[in-house]
């Protein structure tokens, strides 16, 4: 007997009953066999030596299939793990699954692995490696696993195998003298396995709950050849160079302190940086016709079970209690903003409404996962609410990608991505609500020309939202702006307009943000320009540096003109050499430096640098101020 499978160009290969991925890949050529990582069936990626299935779509992965790379890490981890137990049988094997850029895998030991540590279990992870030991997938019946964990005295496995739904098929691997459980899948040999980095250690805690034990996880990345590998790395020592944390200390910007964890103490060069993106947003909002509101910062805790935050958010909240009522800090502006929309009378004629709020937020987040300015527990968003009758939404949604178009341009963020974020599992409302406001939204971008993929469950508890990512200058995805759709909110506030035709009707809510948090998208924007902000960002845009004590007080007039036409300058009258001066404003990374001498302050003349530029020559100081005034005017990147 034999079976047919159809292959990716539509072609049908016929194959002997019981024939695996091996078989086909070798039946087509060596080569390809050789090639060849896993296989994926009718859409489901699998072990190369599983099964065929008579009339099943089947393609073989490759390094060239993005899956590819996946299979390759997801296998790169059980390795890492069999060397650590080579190296270190007492220790427990935890989790080790597939991360953006790699993977990692945790550890129960008595001592957190040490640099020399990684050093010696990479080395014995390329042992493993050359020996070239074949990876076989076995099904285990529940008691049959636990007994063989329980024997390997693998705890964190047994505890695993209890938490797998009696429904699931139970699936290990072995590789040599190493087995693991795992769902797979996994690459045919560990000889495939050729270019991988182990890279750092951190703390974890089992499961991710602060109430288990702490384990030690070791960070790695593989890919399929080593010049992808020592290009990652480079990436990974750019940006280290570009992290905001560092930068933020060197340019004296930002600082953190234990009084206030993980809440940023803006210093200020930084508080000036803040608040010109602060006066940009508002800028454009007044353009497209925003209004500004303020709202308080500690509300009742029964405007929050109103909203539904208390019901669904609470763990993240802030609580406190006065006179005997319980206030919770606001996490969120949206109910404030209910408040304030309820407060008057509203007919079509009005709609749509849309309210702007620079509030401060707070949110609590576990000390584990807060990360310089990216997590913090106290922040502001450029936060904004549009209530619009039903008939208007695809308008305003329309509006706001042309409006956050605009934004992202001006920061260079020329390359974006979309996600639809569906309904959560803890959500508020019916199916029939979210379904129709999942289907808005996907409408709304496909009429825009707007491609987009789906992210299951990952929408708010109250509605499905847009979600925008860019790429920065490394090409690393962040998260920014955000559009939702709220049907609910409207109905727990019973918020009305009156028609057209003099009946009562109930206003759709848009939840909208475009930078987000403004302390996250400043700690992107520093990674992305690399702490060199462009000339209308910068929190000084130029220095005057005199060569001689003779030409000091010129400078300093020159520094009061800038001043006086509103620029941010600065002068550094110290007594060093002026290529020293140069070297410390290049560390600064001031846009520019305006080097003055006896000829220059004679000629009425200034000798400009630029930071990136070098040298640009001598200029009359009314053409240098053109210049950089142009720059700011145009928002010049």
């Amino acid at each position: 007997m034999s079976i047919s499978v159809r292959l990716p160009d539509d072609s049908v290969r016929e194959l002997p009953n019981g024939a695996t991925g091996v078989e086909l890949a070798q039946g087509i050529g060596p080569r390809l066999l050789d090639a060849s990582l896993a296989i994926k069936i009718n859409g489901e990626i699998k072990d190369l030596a599983s099964p065929l299935m008579d009339g099943a779509a089947v393609a073989l992965v490759t390094s060239k299939d993005p899956d590819g790379l996946d299979v390759l890490r997801h296998s790169a981890a059980h390795l890492l793990a069999q060397a650590v137990k080579r190296l270190f049988p007492q220790a427990q094997v935890g989790i080790g699954p597939v991360i953006e850029d790699g993977f990692y895998y945790d550890f129960k030991v008595e001592k957190f692995f040490t640099p020399e540590d990684l050093a010696a279990i990479e080395a014995e992870m390329r042992k493993i490696v050359a020996e070239g030991h074949s990876v076989q997938r076995e099904e285990l019946r529940r008691d049959e696993a636990v007994a063989r964990f329980q024997a390997m005295g693998e705890d964190l496995k047994v505890e695993l195998v209890a938490g797998i739904p009696a429904d699931r098929t139970i699936s290990g691997y072995r590789q040599g003298d190493f087995y693991d459980l795992c769902r797979g899948p996994h690459v045919p040999n560990t000889s495939k396995l050729k270019a991988i980095k182990l890279l750092s250690v951190a703390a974890a805690y089992w499961k991710g709950d602060e109430m288990n034990a702490q384990l030690c996880r070791i960070y790695g990345t593989a890919f399929h050849t080593q010049k992808e590998l020592d290009e990652h790395l480079k990436r990974l020592e750019e940006a280290k160079a570009r992290d905001h944390r560092k930068l933020g200390r060197e340019l004296e910007l930002f600082s953190f302190h234990p009084e206030a964890p993980a809440s940023p103490f803006f210093h200020p060069k930084g508080a000036m940086v803040y608040n010109l993106l602060v006066d940009f947003m508002r800028e454009h909002y007044r353009a497209e016709g925003y209004s500004e509101v303020i709202t308080p910062q500690a509300l009742d805790v029964s405007l929050w079970k109103t909203s539904g935050h208390y019901e669904k958010y609470k763990d993240s909240m802030y609580f406190t209690e006065v006179e005997e009522r319980e206030y919770a800090l606001k996490p969120m502006n949206c109910p404030t903003h209910c408040l304030i929309y309820g407060a008057g009378k509203h007919s079509y004629r009005d709609l749509p409404i849309r309210y702007a709020d620079f509030g401060r937020l707070h949110r609590y987040e576990r000390s584990g996962v807060t990360q310089g300015l990216t997590r913090v527990r106290t922040f502001c968003q450029d936060d904004a609410h549009i209530y619009c009758a039903p008939e208007q939404m695809k308008e305003e949604m329309a509006s706001f990608f042309r409006f956050i178009k605009t934004i992202y341009d001006v920061f260079g963020f020329e390359e974006i991505r979309v996600a639809l974020a569906t309904r959560p599992e803890k959500r508020l409302g019916s199916d029939e609500i979210w379904e129709l406001a999942e289907t808005a939204l996907a409408e709304g971008m496909q009429e825009a020309g707007i491609p987009f993929h789906v992210s299951p469950g990952d929408g708010a508890f109250y509605g499905p939202k847009i979600e925008f990512q860019v790429l920065d200058a490394l090409r690393r995805p962040w998260q920014l702006g955000t559009l939702q759709v709220d049907y609910f909110l409207p109905e727990r506030f019973n918020l009305r307009y009156t028609r057209a035709d003099n009946t009562e009707g109930v206003p759709v809510m848009l939840h909208r943000a475009i930078l987000g948090s403004l302390e996250r998208f400043m700690g992107i924007l520093i990674e992305h320009c690399a702490g060199a902000f462009p000339v209308w960002l910068a929190p000084v845009q130029l220095t005057v540096l005199p060569i001689t004590d003779r030409v000091q007080a010129h400078a300093v007039e020159i520094r009061d003109k800038a001043l006086a036409l509103g620029l941010r300058a600065e002068h550094d009258l110290r007594n060093e050499k002026v290529n020293a001066k140069i070297r410390d404003a290049q560390l600064q990374k001031i846009p520019y430096m305006l080097v003055i001498g006896d000829r220059e302050a004679a000629e009425g003349t200034v000798a400009v640098r630029h930071r990136a530029q070098g040298d640009l020559g001598a200029m009359s100081l009314d053409a240098f101020f053109a210049r950089i005034q142009e720059e700011v005017r145009t928002k010049a990147r």
